[in-house]
C-alpha cells in the first residue's frame, strides 16, 4: 500500500520563499490598491483637483517603471516553484502527485471565483488555477527546452499584438468577454460616466454584487488583451526550472548566478522601464509601432522581477539582512489569507457600503494606505501564527486538498 501525501510540515519549509512570497504580497498591495480606491478610473480634472495631484503626477511612471508587473511575476515564480516541490516530494515517494496538484488547484479556483464575485473582480487567483493545469504537461522537459520555452511565451505578446492588429482585432477571444462586460454593465446600469463611481455611491451589498459580476468580463478582456495568459504560463515554467535545481534550497552555491541575474536585470530592465512608463501613460498609435508595448513590457517587467528576486536572495545570505527580511516571512506563509483581506479592506475603506471614500482619495494617499494595511498584515500574520499553524484560509484550503481536518491551534512551539 503506497503511503497517502502529507502536507508540507513546518519544518520543511524554505523561509526565503516565504519571505519572497511576504514582499509579493507588499507589492501587490501598492499596485491594486490605485484600482480598488477608484483613483484610476476618474477623469483627469478630478485628479487634477485633488490636494496632492502635484505629487500624484509622479507616482503613475514610478508606477510602472518600478512595480507594474513585477510582483505578480515573482507571485508567478513561486507558484512554479510550488509545483516543482510536490512533483519532487512525491516522485520521492514513487507517485506522481498530480491528483493532489488538480486537486489543490480547483479548491483554489474556487476561492479565486468567489473573490471575484463576493469581493472584487480583479482577482488573479482564478487565473493562477486555470493556467497552473497546464504545468503537468511541461514537467518532464529537459532543462533547455523549458528555459526556451519559457522565453517565447515571454516575448508571444509580439506575436499576438501583430496579430490583432493585421486581423483588425476580430478574431480577438477578448472580443467574447468584452461584448458581455458592455451587455452586463448596460442591465445594470453601469456607464461610462458612473464607472468610477458606481462602488462608492452605492450602499447595497446587491450593487457590488452586479459590479463584480460585470467586471469579472472586463478583468478577462483586460488579462486576455494585456496577453497576461503566456506571461504568467511563463513563468510559471520558470518556477518549474528553479525549483526542480532546488536553486532556493542552495543559495550559497548559487551565488554567482544570482549575481548575474542580478547585473543583467537591472542592466536590462531598468532603461526599458523608462520606455514601459512611457508608453503606458501615452497612447501609442495603431501600426509597428504599437508593438513597443509589448516587447518594452518583455525586456523591463520579467527582467526586473527576476533583479529583484535575486537581490534579495543575496541579502538573504547575509545575517543580518536575514533578520531583517524574516518579517516579511509571516505574512508570506499566509499569504492566500493577505490578498484577501486586502480586497476585503479595500471594500470597507473604499466601497459605498463601507466608508465610501473611493474616487475621493488622492493618489499618495491610497499609497500611504496600502503601505499602512500591509504594515497591519504584518503584524496580524505574526500575531496570528503564534497561536495558528496556518493562515484561516490556508487552512481551509489544505483541509478540502487533502480531505481530512488538520489542527489550526498550535499546541506547542515547533523546533526547528
Amino acid at each position: 500500500m503506497q503511503p497517502t501525501i502529507q502536507p508540507i510540515a513546518l519544518t520543511e519549509r524554505a523561509t526565503i520563499l516565504d519571505i519572497l512570497r511576504g514582499i509579493a504580497l507588499f507589492g501587490i498591495c501598492i499596485a491594486n490598491y490605485p484600482i480598488l480606491s477608484m483613483y484610476v478610473f476618474q477623469r483627469q480634472d478630478i485628479k487634477e483637483a485633488m490636494s496632492t495631484a502635484a505629487v500624484d503626477q509622479w507616482i503613475p511612471y514610478v508606477h510602472f517603471a518600478l512595480i507594474d508587473g513585477k510582483f505578480y511575476s515573482l507571485f508567478s515564480l513561486l507558484f512554479g516553484i510550488g509545483f516543482s516541490i510536490i512533483l519532487l516530494r512525491n516522485q520521492a515517494k514513487g507517485k506522481s502527485g498530480l491528483g493532489y496538484f488538480y486537486r489543490r488547484l480547483i479548491i483554489l479556483a474556487l476561492i479565486g471565483l468567489a473573490h471575484a464575485f463576493l469581493l472584487w473582480n480583479g482577482d488573479i487567483l482564478f487565473l493562477y488555477a486555470l493556467i497552473g493545469m497546464l504545468l503537468p504537461l511541461f514537467r518532464n522537459l529537459k532543462d533547455k527546452t523549458l528555459i526556451i520555452t519559457w522565453a517565447v511565451l515571454i516575448f508571444s505578446p509580439l506575436v499576438f499584438d501583430l496579430f490583432k492588429g493585421l486581423t483588425d482585432n476580430k478574431y480577438n477571444p477578448a472580443n467574447f468577454f468584452f461584448n458581455n462586460a458592455i451587455a452586463l454593465g448596460n442591465k445594470y446600469g453601469i456607464t461610462q460616466d458612473n464607472f468610477g463611481t458606481w462602488q462608492a455611491m452605492k450602499t447595497e451589498y446587491s450593487d457590488v454584487l452586479k459590479f463584480n459580476h460585470s467586471g469579472f468580463f472586463w478583468r478577462w478582456e483586460g488579462l486576455i488583451n494585456s496577453n497576461r495568459l503566456p506571461k504568467v504560463l511563463g513563468m510559471f515554467l520558470l518556477g518549474l526550472y528553479v525549483g526542480r535545481k532546488m536553486i532556493y534550497a542552495k543559495l550559497e552555491e548559487h551565488v554567482p548566478l544570482l549575481k548575474k541575474v542580478q547585473k543583467w536585470g537591472f542592466l536590462i530592465g531598468l532603461p526599458f522601464s523608462i520606455g514601459h512608463a512611457y508608453v503606458e501613460l501615452n497612447h501609442l498609435p495603431d501600426g509597428p509601432i504599437g508593438l513597443l508595448h509589448p516587447l518594452f513590457y518583455a525586456l523591463n517587467v520579467v527582467p526586473l522581477s527576476l533583479a529583484y528576486t535575486a537581490t534579495i536572495c543575496l541579502w538573504y545570505l547575509q545575517p543580518r539582512s536575514r533578520k531583517r527580511l524574516s518579517v516579511f516571512a509571516a505574512p508570506g506563509r499566509m499569504a492566500l489569507t493577505n490578498y484577501i483581506l486586502q480586497s476585503f479592506i479595500a471594500m470597507v475603506l473604499f466601497f459605498g457600503i463601507g466608508l465610501g471614500f473611493g474616487g475621493k482619495t488622492p493618489l499618495t494617499y491610497v499609497i500611504v494606505i496600502a503601505a499602512l494595511v500591509y504594515l497591519f498584515q504584518i503584524l496580524f500574520s505574526h500575531f496570528w501564527l503564534r497561536y495558528f499553524n496556518y493562515g484561516p484560509v490556508e487552512w481551509i484550503w489544505r483541509q478540502l486538498t487533502y480531505g481530512k481536518r488538520l489542527k489550526l491551534r498550535r499546541v506547542k512551539e515547533i523546533s526547528s
